[in-house]
């Protein structure tokens, strides 16, 4: 009871700050689609997407590593070997995210000519350079903080940190609006990297003070094999992962242009869907990010304890919960597109979209859960071979369906993307867990609730929806009418868990 009492507390304490990130995130997000346009935020998340893809090089799965073998050395009171493992993963981040920043300079000049077709100089890549070792050992320290159940202090620094961020992107980007799309970048991305440094400082005082409470002693470095063993396949499914991530999202604009759209079209239509829709679908995600997240030392536990029979039944009440709460936030996508399109973005540009994909946040919502299970299981190659999978079919349905459907292809290659990742994690769990598949509560009962709570919801008609305050007031009606629904149809919410 203890276990769980600290879980839900610890999920209570992320899903909160969670939100509030995502929040003030999206709000931030709205703020720059406003301010710079749907074609500048194309070009941004292109070169993000290079970004990323040398953080993966940076962070390589040592957080993974850090959070399974410190929560299992400590699970068995092995604390000398924890701490050796905490201290070697610490001057593998440091090393790997050095490394990081040497690759994006050498490889400039071609990221900047082939990969972002000269649409920035190689200025905006040794900014980027300077905050990868910052990024790597905070990712550790991350890693760390979730084994010892203190999650929430991660929460807290990543606050801080985007907190900063919006501070500093709004006293750098006034001053590049007018010089271009490659100053804005710049802005952009020098904020992140000046917001990366802070944050590192803060979670860094953080783990020296916390460090003592668990070690006070000194150790040697150790325990390379079994952080190879649990990282380095990790870093190279990542790197392959990331690899192909970055190609999808690079291919995308110039595979529409094929389409018979010009290159301002095309960096716009990528950026509705990908700067715009897609960030609004996956903002209620964070509730449940929080819990997943929290599951994977949770699941390391029973793995190095061997408790299976538990397992089952808890997959059982995390998906029962999951679905109850995709079901209803995919239906409220689905009804209130327009009004929140307006609302967000003060334009119906992505109003439609955001109806046409709101079917699949069933399915990214329970993926999300799904993947935290499997890498508490230890099964984070089996995950990432899944995305790999996933991507190589996704760049494959880009390639050849963009320039002849346009931005439908996009849409198309999108579904068969989130439905082929969730299929294949499900299969794999179900395999690893034999849990009972129970589609009449995972799946026909919520969207029942959520069809009822629709036709009740015409009784509310008198609300107001094309006000902000109107719109919240309906999504909440439909809320309460949903679960009410719920209940009435003698489904027991699984709130809670008990892990042994």
């Amino acid at each position: 009871m203890r276990k769980a009492k600290i879980l839900l507390i610890n999920g209570s304490i992320l899903t909160i700050s969670a939100l509030f990130m995502r929040f003030v995130g999206l709000a931030f997000n709205v703020y720059l689609s406003n301010k710079l346009g749907a074609e500048t935020i194309g070009i941004f998340t292109l070169v993000m997407s290079v970004y990323l893809f040398f953080v993966t090089i940076a962070t390589s799965g040592i957080s993974m590593a850090t959070t399974c073998i410190v929560s299992e050395e400590l699970e068995k009171s092995n604390k000398h070997i924890a701490f050796q493992s905490l201290r070697t993963t610490m001057g593998l981040s440091l090393i790997l995210g050095i490394t990081s920043g040497i690759l994006i300079i050498v490889f400039s000049d071609f990221i900047i000519s082939v990969c972002l077709n000269n649409l920035v100089s190689k200025k905006i890549l040794f900014y980027i350079a300077i905050g990868l070792p910052f990024i790597a050992m905070s990712s550790c320290i991350n890693g760390y903080f979730s084994a010892i159940r203190k999650a929430y202090k991660t929460a807290f620094v990543q606050s801080f940190e985007l907190v900063f961020k919006i501070i500093v992107t709004i006293i750098l980007l006034p001053n590049s609006i007018s010089k271009g799309v490659e100053s804005i970048c710049i802005a952009l991305i020098l904020a992140d990297v000046i917001a990366e440094i802070a944050s590192f400082t803060v979670i860094y005082c953080c783990y020296i003070y916390e460090k003592h409470k668990y070690f006070s002693f000194r150790s040697s470095y150790g325990n390379f094999k079994k952080i190879a063993k649990l990282s380095v396949p990790v870093a190279l499914t990542s790197y392959i992962r990331s690899a192909l991530s970055t190609i999808k999202q690079l291919i995308i604009p110039s595979r529409l242009e094929k389409s018979g759209l010009s290159s301002s079209m095309s960096f716009a239509s990528y950026g509705i869907i990908q700067g715009m829709v897609m960030p609004i679908l996956v903002f209620p995600n964070i509730f449940i990010t929080s819990f997943s997240n929290l599951l994977i030392p949770e699941f390391s536990r029973f793995h190095a304890t061997k408790s299976s029979n538990s397992l089952s039944i808890i997959c059982d009440k995390i998906f029962k919960l999951t679905a109850v709460f995709s079901v209803c936030v995919s239906i409220i996508f689905l009804l209130f597109a327009n009004e929140l399109s307006l609302a967000i973005y003060q334009n119906l540009e992505s109003a439609k979209w955001i109806r046409i994909l709101s079917p699949l946040v069933f399915f990214m919502y329970m993926d999300t859960v799904i993947d935290g299970i499997l890498k508490g299981m230890q099964k984070q190659v089996f995950v990432m071979g899944g995305n790999i999978t996933d991507l190589v079919v996704t760049i494959i349905l880009l390639y050849f369906l963009l320039p002849i459907l346009g931005i439908w292809g996009f849409i198309i290659s999108i579904v068969v993307s989130e439905l082929l990742n969730f299929t294949i994690s499900f299969i794999q769990l179900w395999k690893l867990t034999k849990f009972k598949i129970d589609f009449k509560n995972y799946l026909l009962k919520p969207i029942f609730a959520g069809v009822c709570s629709y036709l009740m919801l015409h009784l509310f008609s008198w609300i107001n929806t094309n006000s902000i305050f109107g719109l919240i007031i309906s999504i909440l009606c439909f809320c309460c009418l949903y679960f009410l629904v719920y209940i009435i149809l003698n489904i027991k919410l699984p709130f809670s868990f008990k892990f042994s």
